[in-house]
């Protein structure tokens, strides 16, 4: 199993950064989770993760923390609600935005070395 820094995730994807870059460099990941699903991350994620999720309330935040996830990116360009921000910024949960699908994001992450959570 592969790490990478957050900011080699950032790069994969040709994510923004919308809160966090100064802790890109400094937190690695070994895994990737993909669910607009809350529950579902929080039944069969993994810690030190990154996780892929077209939900920009501030629950994927929340879940991310509960389940000891390092970072959220949102897929397909989502716009990113100050509150969900603001949670980051109070967690210190770095956020990142693709405009990639959640499929594509998973794939290049794959390809990149990280997996996912084994049933």
């Amino acid at each position: 199993m592969a790490l990478l820094t957050l900011r080699a995730v950032k790069k994969a994807l040709g994510a923004e950064t919308i809160f966090g870059d100064e802790l890109l460099d400094a937190i690695e990941v070994d895994s990737c989770y993909s669910a607009d699903l809350m529950s579902d991350v929080l039944a069969r994620s993994r810690a030190n993760g990154v996780l892929l999720t077209g939900l920009t309330n501030p629950q994927a935040v929340r879940t991310a923390e509960m389940a000891d996830i390092k970072a959220v990116c949102f897929v397909r360009g989502k716009k990113i609600d100050n509150g969900t921000i603001q949670l980051a910024r109070e967690k210190n949960i770095p956020l990142l935005v693709t405009k990639l699908t959640m499929f594509e994001a998973c794939g290049i992450l794959y390809q990149a070395g990280l997996r996912g959570v084994p049933e």
